[in-house]
């Protein structure tokens, strides 16, 4: 084995409220990390992510990329590539990004049935909270393991004409 250290890649899924994330070593089997909240700045969540970061050694970021289902770039795809842009320059790693279309769908899937609640009705706020966070969890590492198929993987600098349009 050579010297050289292992890839090891934090998969983010940026949402409006929480980030979901995981970890993946090379190209072993990602797992789930806890779900952060989201702070009021992305200099706020850098500093959060900083400690993931160092803790979990990491060498680059992966960020699922919300593209619309026809491909293109909307609101929420272009306040993605900001945030992530602002995070990576903050923790100085590198960054990929994944088209993520449906991956919180596919993560739902993946979970199978929400749990009902105790008295066999809808789950109140604390498991409606958990099964939110779990969902963003499984989507973070579903990026990860879509991180490794380079057809899904998107170059930046391919929508930079979109990004300064919408930024104006």
């Amino acid at each position: 084995m050579s010297g050289t250290p292992p890839r090891r890649a934090l998969g983010i899924d940026l949402g409006d409220r929480r980030i979901g994330l995981a970890l993946r070593e090379d190209s072993a089997a990602p797992r789930g990390l806890p779900t952060m909240m989201r702070l009021a700045t992305a200099a706020a969540d850098s500093e959060r992510l900083r400690t993931i970061a160092a803790e979990g050694r990491v060498t680059e970021l992966v960020v699922g990329l919300p593209l619309h289902s026809d491909g293109s770039v909307g609101t929420q795809a272009t306040a993605t590539l900001r945030w992530a842009s602002e995070v990576a320059s903050a923790l100085q790693l590198p960054i990929t990004f994944v088209d993520e279309r449906y991956s919180s769908q596919r993560a739902e899937e993946s979970l199978g049935r929400a749990a009902r609640g105790s008295n066999g009705g809808a789950p109140g706020p604390a498991r409606r909270e958990a099964r939110r966070a779990a969902v963003d969890r499984e989507a973070a590492r579903l990026i990860l393991e879509d991180a490794l198929n380079p057809a899904l993987l998107i170059d930046p600098t391919t929508l930079a004409v979109h990004v300064r349009e919408s930024a104006t």
